[in-house]
């Protein structure tokens, strides 16, 4: 696992170095520890070279945090082609899988029937790579947005190939077919006591009216939708069907997916539009994290991404959107329910971690999503002096006591350190 460290990234992280200076060694540390922890402990070149991608202390590929991970790297693949070969190695990767099966979340790296195979879910004949099949909305946008964001880096257009087309025709199915999820076929169930992990109603989860947007299983957490229409993740598809529509148009040229994904796009839009504006105690219109189409919905957000924190950074809007910013002021507030304060942090967690813990992901989040420098300066401060003398980031902390934290080892968390601060000295995913 792992591969030695390209030159350019050894000087890229010298020119980090260079730009902390010696008031902030700290920062630098963290950034040369995370940047090349990635390379050299969760990646593997295949001999098809394509690339698996482990998540960190759990021996999988998620299709979300696998691109979270490379996305940083974006910035060297524009002139270093080696960078570029390893990008476009993992969404190829990503679509070999979406093709095994759309409705999963995460994959083995062979066909050794690791992770959770006595699911209760309709497992097709590719079971053995799957480690896990949470449907999640996010799981089909991320490869997409990570192909396109390559080919804008780069221009290599290899990555657009039968594979990625047939995967796109298979993700365009999955949103259309859960705009109905009363039709679907997807179910999924787990023996736990943990109710987050499972859903309700002999595996359908809660009950749903049509809204035009389309229907998640579970949240980018893999913890399950309170609602079923998550709307972060409808607003993240409603990016990469747009994206879609580029590729078809200007570099594909296939009028049929591009009208498909114009068609879904418009749809999806029109239910965010529609049913996910709500009020805050103040009574400024914000957006719900997840509604059902029956008048129910949640005021809440969550740390992992897509969430609602991230709306301008997936690009669904501006950062200045009156609608996002009455949003953000309400999710880092305690009108949040995991909205939490301490000694050492305050932030946004999740109902996947114990309470009082805020997650990296969130802070780092909270900084990418800013104009003001002050502020990625806090929360990147915060970022290393809670990081419990490791120089990497967590799952999630103990607000009023860093050293107590989950995950050891979280590449995902620690990629979107180094993205915040490679944001803090204007270097652009």
């Amino acid at each position: 696992m792992g591969i030695q460290i390209p030159y350019s990234v050894k000087q890229f992280v010298q020119t980090i170095k260079e730009n902390c200076g010696e008031s902030h060694q700290d920062w630098s540390k963290n950034f040369e520890t995370s940047f090349t922890n990635t390379l050299e402990k969760a990646i593997k070149v295949q001999s098809n070279h394509q690339v698996f991608m482990l998540t960190g202390d759990i021996p999988a590929m998620w299709l979300r945090d696998s691109t979270a991970q490379i996305r940083p790297y974006l910035f060297l693949a524009q002139t270093d082609q080696q960078i570029s070969d390893l990008i476009a190695g993992l969404v190829k990767q990503q679509f070999k899988y979406i093709n095994f099966d759309p409705y999963a979340n995460a994959f083995n790296e062979q066909e050794n029937c690791a992770g959770h195979q006595n699911d209760q879910t309709n497992f097709n004949s590719k079971k053995g790579w799957i480690w896990e099949r949470k449907y999640e909305i996010d799981s089909l946008c991320y490869p997409v947005q990570l192909a396109y964001l390559l080919y804008q880096k780069t221009g290599r257009i290899d990555i657009f190939d039968e594979q990625f087309v047939e995967g796109v025709r298979k993700i365009l199915t999955v949103f259309k077919t859960e705009q109905n999820h009363e039709h679907s076929p997807y179910r999924f169930q787990r023996v736990t006591d943990r109710n987050e992990d499972t859903l309700i109603r002999n595996g359908r989860g809660a009950k749903v009216a049509h809204t035009g947007m389309t229907w998640s299983g579970f949240r980018p957490s893999d913890d399950a939708c309170q609602y079923g229409y998550l709307v972060p993740s409808n607003m993240f598809a409603v990016v990469i069907l747009d994206e879609l529509i580029f590729i078809f148009s200007q570099v594909l040229h296939d009028a049929q997916l591009m009208q498909a994904a114009q068609e879904l796009k418009s749809s999806i839009q029109k239910g965010i539009n529609q049913f996910a504006v709500t009020q805050n105690q103040q009574g400024d219109d914000i957006w719900s994290y997840d509604v059902d189409g029956l008048g129910n919905r949640a005021v809440m957000d969550d740390s992992n991404v897509p969430n609602l924190l991230a709306a301008p950074y997936l690009g669904y809007c501006e950062i200045d959107d009156p609608i996002y910013l009455n949003t953000r002021r309400t999710m880092l507030s305690f009108e949040n329910p995991y909205y939490y304060e301490g000694k050492f942090a305050k932030g946004i967690g999740s109902s996947h971690t114990p309470e009082n813990y805020v997650w990296p992901i969130a802070l780092a989040m909270e900084g990418l999503t800013t104009d003001s420098q002050s502020e990625k300066e806090r929360i990147l401060n915060i970022l290393v002096n809670t990081d419990a003398g490791t120089h990497l980031m967590h799952e999630g902390f103990d607000v009023n006591n860093p050293n107590h934290y989950t995950r050891e080892w979280f590449s995902w968390a620690n990629m979107m350190y180094c993205e915040l601060l490679m944001d803090y000295f204007g270097y652009k995913i």
